[in-house]
Protein backbone atom coordinates (compact mmCIF):
# COMPACT_ATOMS: atom_id res chain seq x y z
CA UNK A 1 0.00 0.00 0.00
CA UNK A 2 3.02 2.44 0.82
CA UNK A 3 4.22 1.46 -2.25
CA UNK A 4 1.36 2.40 -4.15
CA UNK A 5 0.60 5.74 -2.61
CA UNK A 6 4.43 6.69 -3.31
CA UNK A 7 3.71 6.02 -7.16
CA UNK A 8 0.32 7.90 -6.87
CA UNK A 9 1.80 11.45 -7.81
CA UNK A 10 4.20 9.57 -10.53
CA UNK A 11 0.64 8.41 -11.86
CA UNK A 12 -0.68 11.95 -11.60
CA UNK A 13 1.62 13.31 -14.02
CA UNK A 14 1.74 10.65 -16.36
CA UNK A 15 -1.95 10.94 -16.60
CA UNK A 16 -1.30 15.05 -17.47
CA UNK A 17 0.71 14.06 -20.47
CA UNK A 18 -0.30 10.82 -21.82
CA UNK A 19 -3.69 9.42 -22.64
CA UNK A 20 -5.15 6.81 -21.16
CA UNK A 21 -5.77 3.20 -22.98
CA UNK A 22 -7.88 0.14 -22.55
CA UNK A 23 -7.34 -2.75 -20.87
CA UNK A 24 -5.42 -5.15 -23.06
CA UNK A 25 -8.89 -7.72 -23.80
CA UNK A 26 -11.11 -8.60 -26.20
CA UNK A 27 -13.94 -5.91 -26.51
CA UNK A 28 -17.64 -7.37 -26.48
CA UNK A 29 -20.50 -6.20 -29.15
CA UNK A 30 -23.30 -3.90 -27.64
CA UNK A 31 -25.35 -5.61 -29.42
CA UNK A 32 -27.70 -8.45 -27.38
CA UNK A 33 -26.58 -11.34 -29.49
CA UNK A 34 -27.41 -13.69 -26.89
CA UNK A 35 -29.53 -16.91 -26.77
CA UNK A 36 -31.27 -17.32 -23.99
CA UNK A 37 -29.62 -20.50 -22.55
CA UNK A 38 -26.05 -18.16 -22.72
CA UNK A 39 -28.01 -16.78 -19.75
CA UNK A 40 -28.82 -19.70 -17.63
CA UNK A 41 -26.07 -21.92 -18.42
CA UNK A 42 -22.16 -22.12 -17.53
CA UNK A 43 -20.86 -21.59 -21.07
CA UNK A 44 -17.88 -24.22 -21.41
CA UNK A 45 -15.42 -20.92 -21.87
CA UNK A 46 -16.73 -19.44 -19.05
CA UNK A 47 -14.77 -16.30 -18.23
CA UNK A 48 -13.89 -14.98 -14.74
CA UNK A 49 -14.02 -11.05 -13.35
CA UNK A 50 -10.43 -10.16 -14.37
CA UNK A 51 -11.73 -11.28 -18.46
CA UNK A 52 -14.16 -8.26 -18.92
CA UNK A 53 -13.01 -5.72 -20.75
CA UNK A 54 -12.66 -2.08 -19.24
CA UNK A 55 -11.36 1.19 -18.82
CA UNK A 56 -7.36 1.13 -17.44
CA UNK A 57 -7.29 0.09 -13.60
CA UNK A 58 -4.46 2.15 -11.93
CA UNK A 59 -3.44 1.06 -8.33
CA UNK A 60 -4.93 3.05 -5.58
CA UNK A 61 -6.69 4.89 -8.77
CA UNK A 62 -8.70 2.40 -10.50
CA UNK A 63 -10.63 4.57 -13.32
CA UNK A 64 -11.29 7.47 -11.02
CA UNK A 65 -8.75 10.41 -12.83
CA UNK A 66 -9.90 9.24 -16.10
CA UNK A 67 -13.65 9.86 -15.09
CA UNK A 68 -12.55 12.82 -13.29
CA UNK A 69 -10.89 14.12 -16.85
CA UNK A 70 -14.01 13.10 -18.96
CA UNK A 71 -16.19 15.71 -16.59
CA UNK A 72 -15.97 14.10 -13.11
CA UNK A 73 -18.85 12.48 -11.34
CA UNK A 74 -21.33 15.24 -12.64
CA UNK A 75 -20.82 13.48 -16.55
CA UNK A 76 -20.44 10.16 -15.42
CA UNK A 77 -23.70 9.36 -16.94
CA UNK A 78 -22.15 10.14 -20.06
CA UNK A 79 -18.97 8.21 -19.43
CA UNK A 80 -20.69 5.35 -18.91
CA UNK A 81 -22.69 5.12 -22.55
CA UNK A 82 -19.27 6.38 -24.25
CA UNK A 83 -17.33 2.83 -21.99
CA UNK A 84 -20.46 0.71 -23.26
CA UNK A 85 -19.70 1.92 -26.87
CA UNK A 86 -16.18 1.13 -26.54
CA UNK A 87 -16.24 -2.36 -24.57
CA UNK A 88 -19.54 -3.67 -24.84
CA UNK A 89 -22.62 -4.83 -23.39
CA UNK A 90 -20.49 -5.75 -19.92
CA UNK A 91 -17.75 -3.89 -18.65
CA UNK A 92 -15.92 -3.40 -15.48
CA UNK A 93 -14.82 -0.47 -13.66
CA UNK A 94 -13.01 0.36 -10.51
CA UNK A 95 -13.19 3.98 -8.79
CA UNK A 96 -10.69 3.74 -5.74
CA UNK A 97 -11.76 0.66 -3.89
CA UNK A 98 -15.27 0.32 -5.31
CA UNK A 99 -15.72 -2.25 -8.04
CA UNK A 100 -19.11 -2.73 -10.08
CA UNK A 101 -20.23 -4.57 -13.10
CA UNK A 102 -21.96 -2.67 -15.20
CA UNK A 103 -24.34 -4.30 -17.84
CA UNK A 104 -26.07 -1.84 -20.70
CA UNK A 105 -27.93 -4.34 -22.75
CA UNK A 106 -31.66 -5.94 -22.29
CA UNK A 107 -30.53 -9.83 -22.74
CA UNK A 108 -28.41 -9.27 -19.80
CA UNK A 109 -30.96 -7.61 -17.85
CA UNK A 110 -33.39 -10.66 -18.43
CA UNK A 111 -31.05 -12.70 -17.46
CA UNK A 112 -30.44 -11.29 -13.84
CA UNK A 113 -34.11 -10.83 -13.72
CA UNK A 114 -34.41 -14.60 -14.38
CA UNK A 115 -31.78 -15.74 -12.08
CA UNK A 116 -32.83 -13.35 -9.43
CA UNK A 117 -33.43 -15.04 -6.01
CA UNK A 118 -35.70 -14.53 -3.13
CA UNK A 119 -34.09 -11.82 -1.76
CA UNK A 120 -32.20 -10.01 -4.20
CA UNK A 121 -30.07 -7.76 -2.87
CA UNK A 122 -29.16 -3.58 -3.34
CA UNK A 123 -26.07 -1.69 -3.08
CA UNK A 124 -24.87 -1.32 0.39
CA UNK A 125 -25.75 2.38 1.70
CA UNK A 126 -23.19 2.42 4.35
CA UNK A 127 -23.86 5.95 6.03
CA UNK A 128 -27.76 5.30 6.25
CA UNK A 129 -27.11 2.13 7.98
CA UNK A 130 -24.27 3.96 10.47
CA UNK A 131 -26.83 6.20 11.57
CA UNK A 132 -29.63 3.40 11.95
CA UNK A 133 -26.91 1.61 14.65
CA UNK A 134 -26.06 5.16 15.92
CA UNK A 135 -29.14 5.69 17.19
CA UNK A 136 -30.26 2.18 17.26
CA UNK A 137 -33.44 2.90 14.79
CA UNK A 138 -34.76 0.37 12.39
CA UNK A 139 -33.50 -0.18 8.80
CA UNK A 140 -36.19 0.62 5.82
CA UNK A 141 -36.44 -1.11 2.81
CA UNK A 142 -33.96 0.34 1.28
CA UNK A 143 -31.43 -1.28 3.30
CA UNK A 144 -33.48 -3.91 4.38
CA UNK A 145 -31.17 -7.42 3.26
CA UNK A 146 -33.38 -11.15 2.97
CA UNK A 147 -36.14 -12.29 5.08
CA UNK A 148 -36.46 -8.70 7.05
CA UNK A 149 -36.87 -6.95 3.88
CA UNK A 150 -39.29 -9.22 2.15
CA UNK A 151 -41.45 -9.19 5.27
CA UNK A 152 -41.03 -4.89 5.71
CA UNK A 153 -41.90 -5.60 1.36
CA UNK A 154 -44.85 -7.16 1.90
CA UNK A 155 -46.72 -5.25 4.57
CA UNK A 156 -46.58 -2.02 2.06
CA UNK A 157 -46.43 -3.94 -1.05
CA UNK A 158 -50.13 -4.63 -1.09
CA UNK A 159 -51.31 -0.79 -0.92
CA UNK A 160 -48.66 0.43 -2.49
CA UNK A 161 -47.96 -1.56 -5.52
CA UNK A 162 -51.52 -3.00 -6.38
CA UNK A 163 -53.63 -0.34 -8.67
CA UNK A 164 -56.63 -0.70 -7.56
CA UNK A 165 -55.61 0.62 -4.04
CA UNK A 166 -52.94 3.26 -5.03
CA UNK A 167 -55.89 4.35 -7.45
CA UNK A 168 -57.95 5.43 -4.06
CA UNK A 169 -55.03 8.19 -3.54
CA UNK A 170 -55.97 10.41 -6.54
CA UNK A 171 -58.04 12.51 -4.10
CA UNK A 172 -55.47 13.80 -2.10
CA UNK A 173 -52.83 14.24 -4.78
CA UNK A 174 -55.63 16.50 -6.52
CA UNK A 175 -55.81 18.36 -3.36
CA UNK A 176 -52.49 19.46 -3.66
CA UNK A 177 -52.30 20.11 -7.91
CA UNK A 178 -55.55 22.69 -7.82
CA UNK A 179 -52.66 24.49 -5.62
CA UNK A 180 -50.02 24.03 -7.21
CA UNK A 181 -51.67 24.77 -11.29
CA UNK A 182 -52.92 27.83 -8.85
CA UNK A 183 -49.48 28.78 -7.59
CA UNK A 184 -48.18 28.19 -11.50
CA UNK A 185 -50.35 31.23 -12.31
CA UNK A 186 -49.37 33.42 -9.14
CA UNK A 187 -45.59 33.24 -9.27
CA UNK A 188 -44.42 33.34 -12.97
CA UNK A 189 -43.21 36.70 -14.55
CA UNK A 190 -44.68 36.91 -18.31
CA UNK A 191 -44.63 32.90 -18.20
CA UNK A 192 -41.55 32.10 -16.26
CA UNK A 193 -41.04 30.76 -12.98
CA UNK A 194 -37.97 31.41 -11.03
CA UNK A 195 -36.54 28.42 -9.79
CA UNK A 196 -39.23 25.87 -11.47
CA UNK A 197 -37.09 22.62 -10.09
CA UNK A 198 -37.79 24.05 -6.54
CA UNK A 199 -41.58 24.83 -6.81
CA UNK A 200 -41.89 21.30 -8.78
CA UNK A 201 -39.86 19.84 -5.21
CA UNK A 202 -42.66 21.73 -3.18
CA UNK A 203 -45.35 20.23 -4.90
CA UNK A 204 -43.78 16.36 -4.49
CA UNK A 205 -42.94 16.69 -0.79
CA UNK A 206 -46.40 18.58 -0.02
CA UNK A 207 -48.07 15.69 -1.65
CA UNK A 208 -45.95 12.72 -0.19
CA UNK A 209 -46.82 14.37 3.19
CA UNK A 210 -50.35 14.57 2.72
CA UNK A 211 -50.60 10.36 1.38
CA UNK A 212 -48.13 9.53 4.11
CA UNK A 213 -49.04 11.60 7.20
CA UNK A 214 -52.14 13.45 6.27
CA UNK A 215 -50.10 16.61 6.92
CA UNK A 216 -49.99 19.80 4.74
CA UNK A 217 -47.14 21.76 5.53
CA UNK A 218 -47.97 24.68 3.42
CA UNK A 219 -45.52 24.75 0.77
CA UNK A 220 -47.59 25.90 -2.06
CA UNK A 221 -48.97 29.09 0.28
CA UNK A 222 -47.96 32.24 0.62
CA UNK A 223 -46.11 32.10 3.90
CA UNK A 224 -44.25 28.67 4.01
CA UNK A 225 -44.20 28.07 7.44
CA UNK A 226 -40.75 27.82 9.60
CA UNK A 227 -41.20 23.92 10.11
CA UNK A 228 -41.47 23.17 6.36
CA UNK A 229 -38.76 24.67 5.53
CA UNK A 230 -36.51 22.76 8.37
CA UNK A 231 -38.20 19.82 7.47
CA UNK A 232 -36.70 20.07 3.53
CA UNK A 233 -33.48 21.20 4.23
CA UNK A 234 -32.98 18.44 6.74
CA UNK A 235 -33.73 16.05 3.70
CA UNK A 236 -31.34 17.92 1.44
CA UNK A 237 -28.63 18.30 4.18
CA UNK A 238 -28.79 14.59 4.57
CA UNK A 239 -28.70 13.65 1.03
CA UNK A 240 -25.76 15.73 0.40
CA UNK A 241 -23.56 14.33 2.74
CA UNK A 242 -24.21 10.68 2.21
CA UNK A 243 -23.14 10.85 -1.19
CA UNK A 244 -19.53 12.41 0.27
CA UNK A 245 -19.70 8.80 3.09
CA UNK A 246 -20.27 6.81 0.29
CA UNK A 247 -16.71 7.31 -1.28
CA UNK A 248 -15.26 7.45 1.76
CA UNK A 249 -14.86 5.31 4.73
CA UNK A 250 -17.74 5.91 6.87
CA UNK A 251 -16.21 4.59 9.52
CA UNK A 252 -13.37 7.18 9.48
CA UNK A 253 -16.46 10.05 9.45
CA UNK A 254 -17.86 8.61 12.21
CA UNK A 255 -14.31 7.84 14.42
CA UNK A 256 -12.95 11.84 13.74
CA UNK A 257 -16.75 13.13 14.24
CA UNK A 258 -15.79 15.07 10.85
CA UNK A 259 -18.62 18.11 9.98
CA UNK A 260 -20.15 15.50 7.51
CA UNK A 261 -20.84 13.10 10.17
CA UNK A 262 -21.91 15.88 12.21
CA UNK A 263 -24.23 16.69 9.76
CA UNK A 264 -25.64 13.68 8.63
CA UNK A 265 -26.54 12.97 11.58
CA UNK A 266 -28.09 16.03 12.64
CA UNK A 267 -30.20 16.09 9.71
CA UNK A 268 -31.56 12.07 10.26
CA UNK A 269 -32.43 13.46 13.45
CA UNK A 270 -34.31 16.28 12.46
CA UNK A 271 -36.34 13.85 9.87
CA UNK A 272 -37.35 10.97 12.14
CA UNK A 273 -38.35 13.11 15.00
CA UNK A 274 -40.76 15.25 12.78
CA UNK A 275 -41.91 12.19 10.89
CA UNK A 276 -42.72 10.00 14.23
CA UNK A 277 -44.48 13.43 15.64
CA UNK A 278 -47.35 12.76 12.87
CA UNK A 279 -47.27 8.79 12.63
CA UNK A 280 -47.48 8.65 16.11
CA UNK A 281 -50.67 11.35 15.56
CA UNK A 282 -51.86 9.34 12.70
CA UNK A 283 -51.81 5.78 14.88
CA UNK A 284 -53.93 7.40 17.36
CA UNK A 285 -56.31 9.22 15.61
CA UNK A 286 -57.29 5.97 13.36
CA UNK A 287 -56.61 3.59 16.82
CA UNK A 288 -60.35 2.41 16.37
CA UNK A 289 -60.89 2.36 12.59
CA UNK A 290 -57.38 2.23 10.08
CA UNK A 291 -59.20 1.15 6.92
CA UNK A 292 -59.70 4.49 6.01
CA UNK A 293 -55.95 5.22 5.98
CA UNK A 294 -53.36 3.05 4.50
CA UNK A 295 -50.11 3.74 6.63
CA UNK A 296 -52.27 2.68 9.35
CA UNK A 297 -54.11 -0.13 8.03
CA UNK A 298 -50.41 -1.48 6.72
CA UNK A 299 -49.27 -1.59 10.56
CA UNK A 300 -52.12 -2.51 12.35
CA UNK A 301 -52.50 -5.36 9.48
CA UNK A 302 -48.85 -6.30 9.46
CA UNK A 303 -45.84 -7.44 11.80
CA UNK A 304 -43.96 -4.70 12.02
CA UNK A 305 -42.63 -2.47 15.05
CA UNK A 306 -43.30 1.00 15.39
CA UNK A 307 -39.19 1.44 14.22
CA UNK A 308 -39.92 -0.37 11.30
CA UNK A 309 -42.68 1.62 10.20
CA UNK A 310 -41.11 5.07 10.82
CA UNK A 311 -37.82 3.80 9.33
CA UNK A 312 -39.38 2.67 6.12
CA UNK A 313 -42.28 5.64 5.81
CA UNK A 314 -38.99 7.89 5.84
CA UNK A 315 -37.35 6.19 3.49
CA UNK A 316 -40.15 6.19 1.23
CA UNK A 317 -40.69 10.06 1.42
CA UNK A 318 -36.76 10.90 1.01
CA UNK A 319 -36.88 8.20 -1.82
CA UNK A 320 -40.10 10.13 -3.53
CA UNK A 321 -39.95 13.49 -3.56
CA UNK A 322 -37.07 14.26 -5.22
CA UNK A 323 -37.30 11.79 -7.86
CA UNK A 324 -40.85 12.31 -8.88
CA UNK A 325 -40.28 16.18 -8.85
CA UNK A 326 -37.33 15.38 -11.34
CA UNK A 327 -39.14 13.30 -13.50
CA UNK A 328 -42.08 16.26 -14.13
CA UNK A 329 -39.27 18.70 -14.66
CA UNK A 330 -38.13 16.42 -17.71
CA UNK A 331 -41.52 16.36 -19.12
CA UNK A 332 -42.11 19.71 -19.01
CA UNK A 333 -39.35 20.35 -20.78
CA UNK A 334 -39.64 17.98 -23.38
CA UNK A 335 -43.15 18.53 -24.03
CA UNK A 336 -42.28 21.77 -24.32
CA UNK A 337 -39.48 21.13 -27.44
CA UNK A 338 -42.40 19.37 -28.71
CA UNK A 339 -45.37 21.06 -29.16
CA UNK A 340 -46.92 18.74 -31.91
CA UNK A 341 -46.93 15.96 -28.84
CA UNK A 342 -48.10 18.91 -26.69
CA UNK A 343 -51.29 19.51 -29.04
CA UNK A 344 -51.80 15.73 -29.11
CA UNK A 345 -51.92 15.19 -25.15
CA UNK A 346 -54.17 18.58 -25.09
CA UNK A 347 -56.51 16.51 -27.22
CA UNK A 348 -56.51 13.35 -25.43
CA UNK A 349 -57.15 14.95 -21.88
CA UNK A 350 -59.91 17.70 -23.09
CA UNK A 351 -61.85 14.47 -25.01
CA UNK A 352 -61.36 12.64 -21.82
CA UNK A 353 -61.80 14.72 -18.79
CA UNK A 354 -65.17 16.42 -18.69
CA UNK A 355 -65.30 20.43 -18.67
CA UNK A 356 -65.47 21.59 -14.86
CA UNK A 357 -64.45 18.07 -13.21
CA UNK A 358 -60.37 17.42 -12.16
CA UNK A 359 -58.48 14.47 -14.04
CA UNK A 360 -58.71 11.48 -12.05
CA UNK A 361 -57.26 7.72 -11.66
CA UNK A 362 -59.82 6.90 -13.71
CA UNK A 363 -59.21 9.34 -16.48
CA UNK A 364 -56.07 8.27 -16.57
CA UNK A 365 -56.66 4.75 -17.39
CA UNK A 366 -58.47 6.04 -20.35
CA UNK A 367 -55.35 8.04 -21.76
CA UNK A 368 -52.69 6.28 -23.27
CA UNK A 369 -51.14 8.80 -25.19
CA UNK A 370 -50.40 10.78 -21.80
CA UNK A 371 -48.59 7.85 -20.20
CA UNK A 372 -46.45 7.08 -23.59
CA UNK A 373 -45.56 10.61 -22.86
CA UNK A 374 -44.24 10.16 -19.55
CA UNK A 375 -42.63 6.83 -20.56
CA UNK A 376 -40.60 8.61 -23.95
CA UNK A 377 -39.57 11.41 -21.40
CA UNK A 378 -37.94 9.36 -18.64
CA UNK A 379 -36.51 7.02 -21.36
CA UNK A 380 -34.18 10.74 -22.95
CA UNK A 381 -34.51 12.00 -19.76
CA UNK A 382 -34.52 9.23 -16.54
CA UNK A 383 -34.23 10.48 -13.02
CA UNK A 384 -31.58 7.98 -12.51
CA UNK A 385 -29.59 7.11 -14.74
CA UNK A 386 -28.30 3.53 -12.65
CA UNK A 387 -29.51 1.28 -10.44
CA UNK A 388 -27.72 -1.41 -8.45
CA UNK A 389 -27.73 -4.72 -7.43
CA UNK A 390 -25.44 -6.94 -5.39
CA UNK A 391 -25.38 -10.71 -6.27
CA UNK A 392 -26.26 -12.77 -3.62
CA UNK A 393 -24.76 -16.28 -5.42
CA UNK A 394 -22.37 -17.02 -8.24
CA UNK A 395 -24.08 -15.80 -11.46
CA UNK A 396 -23.31 -16.15 -15.29
CA UNK A 397 -24.20 -13.05 -17.44
CA UNK A 398 -23.08 -13.30 -20.95
CA UNK A 399 -20.04 -15.28 -21.23
CA UNK A 400 -18.76 -14.65 -17.56
CA UNK A 401 -18.54 -16.07 -14.36
CA UNK A 402 -19.15 -13.33 -11.59
CA UNK A 403 -18.86 -14.11 -7.85
CA UNK A 404 -20.76 -13.68 -4.99
CA UNK A 405 -20.92 -9.91 -3.66
CA UNK A 406 -20.06 -8.84 -7.00
CA UNK A 407 -21.77 -5.52 -7.28
CA UNK A 408 -23.99 -5.03 -10.74
CA UNK A 409 -24.52 -1.18 -12.18
CA UNK A 410 -27.08 -1.25 -14.51
CA UNK A 411 -27.36 1.47 -16.79
CA UNK A 412 -30.98 2.18 -17.60
CA UNK A 413 -30.09 5.65 -19.43
CA UNK A 414 -27.30 3.88 -21.36
CA UNK A 415 -30.20 1.17 -22.86
CA UNK A 416 -32.29 4.11 -23.59
CA UNK A 417 -29.82 6.36 -25.47
CA UNK A 418 -28.92 3.73 -27.38
CA UNK A 419 -30.37 3.80 -31.18
CA UNK A 420 -29.72 0.07 -31.53
CA UNK A 421 -33.11 -0.56 -29.16
CA UNK A 422 -34.90 2.69 -30.04
CA UNK A 423 -35.44 4.05 -34.19
CA UNK A 424 -34.38 7.23 -34.33
CA UNK A 425 -33.19 6.77 -29.74
CA UNK A 426 -32.58 10.80 -29.49
CA UNK A 427 -36.20 12.16 -30.95
CA UNK A 428 -38.90 12.73 -28.50
CA UNK A 429 -41.91 9.81 -29.92
CA UNK A 430 -44.40 9.04 -27.48
CA UNK A 431 -46.20 6.83 -30.48
CA UNK A 432 -43.18 4.75 -30.22
CA UNK A 433 -44.79 3.25 -27.12
CA UNK A 434 -48.45 2.69 -28.58
CA UNK A 435 -47.25 1.22 -32.27
CA UNK A 436 -49.73 -2.42 -31.62
CA UNK A 437 -46.92 -4.76 -32.73
CA UNK A 438 -44.50 -3.02 -30.82
CA UNK A 439 -40.44 -4.43 -31.45
CA UNK A 440 -39.25 -2.49 -27.69
CA UNK A 441 -37.52 -5.20 -25.64
CA UNK A 442 -39.12 -4.50 -22.12
CA UNK A 443 -36.11 -4.73 -20.49
CA UNK A 444 -34.51 -1.45 -22.28
CA UNK A 445 -37.32 0.66 -20.23
CA UNK A 446 -36.56 0.43 -16.63
CA UNK A 447 -36.62 3.81 -14.58
CA UNK A 448 -38.02 2.23 -11.68
CA UNK A 449 -35.23 -1.10 -11.48
CA UNK A 450 -36.17 -4.44 -12.02
CA UNK A 451 -37.56 -7.60 -10.43
CA UNK A 452 -38.48 -8.16 -6.74
CA UNK A 453 -36.22 -4.72 -5.91
CA UNK A 454 -38.39 -2.56 -7.94
CA UNK A 455 -39.32 0.61 -6.67
CA UNK A 456 -42.00 0.31 -4.60
CA UNK A 457 -43.56 3.64 -5.09
CA UNK A 458 -43.81 3.26 -8.84
CA UNK A 459 -47.48 2.99 -9.10
CA UNK A 460 -47.71 6.19 -6.65
CA UNK A 461 -45.23 8.65 -8.56
CA UNK A 462 -46.54 6.98 -11.87
CA UNK A 463 -50.21 8.97 -10.48
CA UNK A 464 -48.84 11.58 -9.22
CA UNK A 465 -47.08 12.12 -12.66
CA UNK A 466 -50.01 11.35 -14.86
CA UNK A 467 -52.18 13.47 -13.04
CA UNK A 468 -50.27 16.22 -12.35
CA UNK A 469 -49.17 16.43 -16.83
CA UNK A 470 -52.99 15.80 -16.94
CA UNK A 471 -53.97 19.23 -14.78
CA UNK A 472 -50.78 21.28 -16.25
CA UNK A 473 -51.57 20.80 -19.81
CA UNK A 474 -55.06 21.32 -19.47
CA UNK A 475 -54.78 24.90 -17.96
CA UNK A 476 -51.21 25.56 -19.86
CA UNK A 477 -49.52 26.13 -22.86
CA UNK A 478 -45.73 25.17 -21.88
CA UNK A 479 -43.57 27.07 -24.73
CA UNK A 480 -40.06 27.09 -25.48
CA UNK A 481 -38.41 30.00 -24.86
CA UNK A 482 -35.08 28.95 -26.55
CA UNK A 483 -33.40 25.89 -28.62
CA UNK A 484 -30.40 26.34 -27.25
CA UNK A 485 -29.29 22.58 -25.84
CA UNK A 486 -30.05 21.80 -22.10
CA UNK A 487 -27.71 19.11 -21.14
CA UNK A 488 -28.22 16.75 -18.19
CA UNK A 489 -25.72 17.12 -14.90
CA UNK A 490 -25.55 14.33 -12.33
CA UNK A 491 -26.11 15.36 -8.96
CA UNK A 492 -27.83 12.26 -7.33
CA UNK A 493 -30.65 12.26 -10.30
CA UNK A 494 -30.21 13.62 -13.41
CA UNK A 495 -30.55 17.59 -13.44
CA UNK A 496 -30.85 20.51 -16.14
CA UNK A 497 -27.69 21.93 -16.45
CA UNK A 498 -29.12 25.74 -16.63
CA UNK A 499 -32.70 27.05 -15.68
CA UNK A 500 -34.86 25.43 -18.05
CA UNK A 501 -36.34 27.80 -20.76
CA UNK A 502 -40.12 27.35 -20.66
CA UNK A 503 -42.84 29.76 -20.23
CA UNK A 504 -46.17 28.76 -18.83
CA UNK A 505 -49.25 30.71 -20.90
CA UNK A 506 -52.71 29.91 -19.58
CA UNK A 507 -54.73 28.40 -22.01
Amino acid sequence: MRTQIKKAPQILELLKTKSIGMQHCKTTSSVCALKSMDAVQVPADGQGLASIPGPTNWPLFGSLIELLRKGGLKRQHETLIEYHKRFGKIFRMKLGSFESVHIGAPCLLEALYRKEGNYPQRLEIKPWKAYRDFRNEAYGLLILEGEDWQRVRSAFQQKLMKPTEVMKLDGKINEVLADFVDRIGKVNVNGHINDLYFELNKWSFETICLVLYDKRFGLLGQNVNEEAINFITAIKTMMNTFGTMMVTPVELHKSFNTKTWQDHTAAWDHIFRTAKVYIDKKLKRHQKDSSDDFLCEIYHHSRLSKKELYAATTELQIGGVETTANSFLWAIFNLSRNPRCQEELLREITATVPAGEAPNARHVKQMPFLKACLKESMRLSPSVPFTSRTLDKETVLGHYILPKGTVLMINSHALGSNEEYFDEGKQFKPERWLQEKSTINPFTHVPFGIGKRMCIGRRLAELQLQLALAWVIREYEILATDNDPVEAIHSGTLVPSRELPVAFIRR
